[in-house]
């Protein structure tokens, strides 16, 4: 007894008396810490500095926040965007024929006339330019409905709204810059390209070759400073047909004729595609899809110094330009155009799973079938609810990089499960091209998606938890910068107190962690009751886990964690899928707890909470340093793994919620937007269904009928109903409301056929 008292004091007086401290815990820490802390490079610097850190950070906490995610405002549509929605973009859908439109491998002069004139180029241009300065929102939005009719149109109109001399002009322009280009590019006069990528720069953005050496240079009849510039860029979206080119490349001045930096660093530029020198290129054939993607490329083309964006006080600052441009239209693009495919899949297959028939009944009676529709709506619930949070961030000024990249990287993977979900089950509907399929388009783009901005492999493996571990951790990048303090001694007195901090924090964390795993995380706190309340006390808990494991992942494994990229993307797969059930919660909270939604969130939140422990799982069964491992189990599972992939039961109630007419399917699907006046193969489907569900009542009688043997089986459909209306079973009026259900049915199965193919 009195030793443990005198150890207990002896520890006090250690971590209480500074001097004490500094000698015995600080200073051999602080000298671990330089040996073994990753060393940030100057891309990685500026790329931490170009984003900020929102909801993620409390995730990485281990003890979120709920209160805070749900005081984050709802998603809302302006008046004005209301009104771009319900007319032009309602014009532009009745005007789309995708089949045409990719069969032609352009958009039809129609439209392009109708994107120019109603500034779809221009939704994030401000409005003092001629703009419509529209929300990520509202812009997010417009892309999803035009992408459910059409990929290859939603492409044309997003990419000028993402990364590209729209934004770069309006966030970085001179007031020259603004003046000359916004206006032109708001009234669709100029249509721009960005080009960035190149043969051997792709998602390595800061390895571009591509060069521009300041010198003096004849240009409009006088000499001026300015920079020569030689490139060779590819699959650059709208390059075959812009007027103006945004450039990437890396600037030198090697005779100081700016001033004593040599290399300057990545520089953005703006030149017209007609400037002497500059050549357009020829198309590239995206997975045949119809949008202009290209090359362009250009050999010692001289340009003056006030065509970099910015002016030369922005030159060299291209990368945290770009960075911050990207973090943001990462969040808005291609995961509108995910959860596009995600409620097109939802709309077209349960409709279809109602209207055709094998074996005597509805194909979305058969389990199987029920458990891919049930993966098809509760993934299309994931994707809305995580496309709000994430333009929620964007529309408050925020520049989330590690959540966009998130977005990303698992939307775009949502979307590509849910369409092929959805080919599975369409079958033969699905995979024979012509104007009444519906799918194959949005299959077949699928994987351009995962490619761009970024190959989903680098994002996953390489951003998530790379940027996350560093940036969201409350003290890792503070004591990275306290131990490259070049002034020691006051680098160690910062780390001093960091790292007193970051104790705190682990152990608290070490202990909550498990806490939660010995009682379930039945004390956790929830900000609400009822059904749901269960979910955020199991996403606190593996919030702790993930805090304790990222913790002792960083101090065994250093600057290696960078190298062993399967470890760091399991555990950014736990941050990744705890982002995507916060967002699930909260869209239930937004849309007003509809019970009618439950099915969906609880599949939805089971599909979470599993992939997130199965990650965590997966990261301690590999981890190469086996104490830790053994260690951080016991931490963070002591009971073992309980997580379960969403149960048949709730597959089952998830494919009844979506397999009727009601507000629960619209709200899964309504981005999947019908009009009245549709002709389409969607509409259609959709028609079908609903006339299958008007004919229900009809069909359970004849099947009675032929139950009890007033009817005989077997009798094709016109023999039947003619034997019903015999006996009065049915009436005249029931006949028709069966005839056109089969009709409009075998309307809606029926695939296209050629005679000249």
């Amino acid at each position: 007894m009195t030793l443990m008292f005198l150890l207990i004091i002896a520890v006090v007086v250690i971590f209480a008396v500074k001097d004490i401290r500094r000698q015995l815990i600080t200073r051999p820490a602080f000298e671990f810490m330089k040996r073994v802390l990753p060393p940030l490079s100057q891309t990685e610097r500026e790329a931490m500095e170009a984003g900020n850190v929102w909801w993620d950070g409390e995730l990485f906490r281990g003890s979120p926040d709920w209160n805070q995610l749900h005081s984050y405002p709802a998603n809302r549509l302006t008046d004005e965007e209301k009104a771009f929605l319900d007319g032009p973009v309602e014009t532009l859908l009745a005007m789309i024929d995708d089949h045409a439109i990719v069969d032609s491998k352009d958009l039809p002069e129609a439209i392009w006339q109708h994107l120019r004139s109603e500034k779809y180029f221009a939704l994030i241009i401000p409005k003092q330019y001629g703009g419509l300065e529209f929300s990520a929102y509202a812009n997010s939005t417009i892309v999803s409905r035009i992408a459910t009719r059409s990929i290859s149109v939603a492409v044309t109109v997003m990419v000028p709204n993402s990364l590209g001399p729209g934004e770069l002009l309006s966030h970085y322009g001179t007031q020259a810059q603004k003046e000359r280009w916004l206006p032109a590019l708001a009234d669709g006069t100029e249509i721009p390209c960005f080009a960035l990528t190149g043969p051997t720069a792709g998602s390595d953005a800061g390895a571009i070759p591509d060069e521009g050496i300041v010198c003096r240079q004849e240009f409009e009849g006088e000499q001026v400073l300015g920079v020569r510039l030689t490139w060779d860029k590819r699959y650059i979206t709208l390059a075959p047909v812009a007027t103006v080119l945004g450039l990437a490349f890396k600037m030198r001045d090697p005779d100081s004729l700016l001033g004593n930096e040599a290399e300057i660093g990545i520089t953005c530029a703006l030149i017209p595609t007609s400037h002497p020198g500059v050549e357009a290129g020829n198309r590239h054939n995206p997975l045949g899809m119809a949008f202009m993607n290209g090359t362009t490329r250009g050999q010692d083309v001289f340009i003056p110094l006030d065509w970099i964006i910015g002016g030369v006080d922005y030159a060299g600052k291209g990368w945290p330009m770009l960075v911050e441009c990207l973090s943001a239209g990462r969040g808005i693009s291609l995961p509108a155009l995910a959860t596009a495919t995600g409620h097109l899949a939802t709309r077209s297959t349960s409709a279809y799973c109602a209207v055709r028939s094998q074996f005597g009944v509805n194909i979305g009676e058969f389990e199987g079938v029920q458990e891919a529709l049930g993966r098809i709506a509760g993934n299309t619930y994931i994707l809305e609810a995580a496309r709000k949070l994430t333009l929620t961030a964007i529309d408050s000024n925020q520049k989330p990089s590690v959540v966009t990249a998130i977005a990303k990287y698992h939307m775009t993977e949502l979307g590509r499960s849910v369409i092929n979900d959805a080919m599975d089950i369409q079958a033969g509907k699905g995979i024979q091209l012509g104007p009444n399929n519906y799918l194959a388009h949005a299959y077949i783009a699928s994987p351009v998606s995962i490619t761009v901005e970024g190959a989903n492999i680098l994002t996953r493996n390489l951003m998530i938890f790379g940027q996350g571990a560093t940036r969201c951790h409350p003290y890792v990048l503070a004591e990275m910068e306290a131990v490259a303090d070049p002034d020691a001694e006051a680098g160690l007195n910062r780390f001093d107190s960091l790292l007193m901090s970051h104790l705190v924090f682990s152990g608290r964390n070490a202990l909550v962690s498990l806490g939660h795993g010995l009682t379930g995380a039945r004390f956790a706190d929830k900000p609400v009751a009822g059904p749901t309340a269960q979910y955020y006390q199991q996403l606190s808990r593996l919030s702790a886990n993930l805090a304790i494991v990222t913790d002792l992942a960083m101090l065994t494994l250093g600057g290696d964690l960078k190298r062993r990229e399967m470890i760091s993307a399991r555990l950014g797969d736990v941050l990744s899928q705890l982002y995507l059930g916060s967002a699930v919660l909260r869209n239930y909270e937004m849309d007003g707890r509809q019970q009618s939604d439950l099915p969906l969130v609880e599949y939805a939140m089971a599909q979470c909470l599993y992939e997130a422990a199965q990650a965590l799982s997966e990261t301690l069964r590999n981890f190469p340093n086996r104490p830790v491992a053994w260690l951080s189990r016991i931490l963070t599972q002591p009971l073992g793994n309980h997580f379960h992939r969403p149960s048949d039961a709730q597959a089952k109630a998830v494919v009844k919620a979506v397999s009727q007419p009601g507000c629960t399917r619209e709200r899964v699907s309504h981005l999947c937007h019908l009009q009245e006046s549709d002709a389409g193969a969607v509409a259609l489907v959709e028609r079908a269904f609903l006339a299958q569900h008007a004919a229900r009542a009809v069909q359970k009688t004849l099947k009675q009928a032929q139950r009890s043997g007033k009817l005989p089986r077997g009798l094709a459909h016109d023999a039947l109903l003619a034997a019903a209306l015999e006996q009065d079973l049915i009436t005249e009026a029931q006949v028709e409301l069966m005839n056109t259900a089969a009709t409009l049915c075998r309307q809606a199965i029926d695939v296209d056929e050629f005679a000249d193919l």
